[in-house]
């Protein structure tokens, strides 16, 4: 077994060092490999160590992509062990060195089919894991999206609550203004809303355990008379909002339904309300997932039938929406810093974390929030939050410079 399984990896073990020559050392079996493994480049000492568990993960390496390679380890084919930033440094190697030079910037374009049913299902596969879960890697206010680092020194919670004032500053919310926030959460900004701006808020979650634990925490707050928290689809509210918030949820709504989803917000706001869309966008001009199979382990794993458009489209089906971008902000340098810190708290907490849940999902999630700074600092993926109001409005409704943003 071992030598038949030495015979077939060296050869591609030769080819990888050529291509890559990447601080990594190849076990299998029970650890005891021959000449204690084999090196998949010229190192004193391994930065990661991958240990094949399975015959099964030999197909995976030997045509390795993201997607390949976070298969074998989520499914336990593979151990890794190492600093999590060199894995993901790795694995990104290991990727690039085995995509044939045709396809190498080849990015994927994909489209689901959306509607309530499989938008319900795809929200509570990757929120429903458990409060407890989220609670033990994100800030106390539990917001699970892009923070604001006005300084770059800030914590977690502070840079999470930067991000919920500078949205609500962008939309100058006044006191007695009615908010919906699409896709609340745990009900973080509604409060923020409620709270310090005076506004009444609806938010609405597809959720069960956002929900609840937002329902709870409103009213710990003693602001039931000013939120209301909703398990309610967007499509499914009626009446109307002087702003409207959302934040990481038109992720979920698909490509061929942007222009829809903005129409129905557009229908949702007042003839002077004001919209935020706060987004992950793709940075591949014709709409593609990442590279190198990092889009497709994502649709398997972590976030069913997600998909990420480029900035572009999204100011294009805005418009055919019917609403008129006042400003757009690029906070990808701001994302890569929160998923970092992020999944610093999720290696911080590893073992906490793996009580929690099977195992499998545990390595979901640490690959993922790994995987999600690596692809936010190297471009594969950015955010903008777009500010926005009814289109074919006079130009008097338009503030003359962004210098309100910044007051403090």
């Amino acid at each position: 077994m071992l030598s038949s399984m030495e015979s077939v990896l060296s050869p591609w073990v030769a080819q990888l060092k050529a291509k890559a020559n990447l601080p990594v050392l190849l076990r299998w079996g029970d650890g005891s490999s021959p000449g204690g493994g084999l090196r998949l480049g010229d190192f004193t000492h391994p930065k990661v160590e991958i240990h094949v568990r399975k015959a099964s993960a030999i197909p995976l390496l030997l045509s390795p992509s993201l997607d390949s390679l976070g298969e074998a380890y989520v499914e336990g084919q593979i151990d890794v062990t190492g600093r999590v930033e060199d894995i993901l440094e790795v694995a990104h190697g290991l990727a690039e060195a085995g995509t044939k030079s045709e396809g190498a910037l080849a990015r994927m374009v994909r489209s689901f089919t959306h509607n309530k049913k499989s938008d319900s299902e795809a929200i509570q596969y990757h929120y429903d894991v458990s409060n407890e879960f989220y609670q033990a890697w994100l800030d106390p206010a539990m917001v699970y999206s892009c923070a604001y680092f006005e300084r770059g020194d800030e914590t977690l919670a502070q840079a999470q609550e930067k991000k919920i004032d500078h949205i609500l500053t962008k939309l100058q919310l006044q006191p007695g203004q009615r908010l919906l926030d699409i896709g609340c959460g745990w009900g973080a900004l509604v409060m923020r809303a409620a709270s310090k701006f005076g506004a009444r808020c609806v938010g609405v979650t597809l959720s069960n355990n956002q929900f609840e634990l937002a329902r709870e925490r409103v009213r710990q707050a003693g602001l039931q008379d000013r939120i209301e928290i909703r398990l309610q689809d967007y499509r499914d509210v009626q009446g109307q909002f002087e702003r409207i918030t959302s934040v990481g949820m038109f992720e979920h709504v698909g490509l061929k339904h942007l222009e829809a989803y903005f129409a129905r917000i557009r229908d949702l706001l007042t003839d002077e309300g004001w919209v935020l869309n706060h987004g992950i966008t793709s940075t591949d001009a014709h709409d593609g997932e990442a590279s190198y199979g990092g889009g497709r382990f994502i649709d398997r794993y972590v976030f069913p039938q997600g998909e990420t458009p480029h900035i572009s489209t999204v100011l294009k089906t805005m418009q055919l929406g019917g609403l008129e971008a006042i400003d757009v902000e690029s906070l990808r340098r701001h994302y890569a810093r929160t998923t970092g810190l992020w999944s610093q708290a999720f290696e911080a907490n590893g073992e906490k974390l793996r009580r929690m849940v099977d195992e499998k999902s545990w390595r979901i999630w640490r690959v993922y929030l790994a995987g999600s700074q690596w692809a936010f600092d190297h471009d594969e993926i950015s955010l903008y939050q777009v500010l926005c109001r009814k289109a074919g409005r006079l130009a008097h409704g338009q503030p003359w410079s962004r210098r309100w943003m910044y007051a403090r």
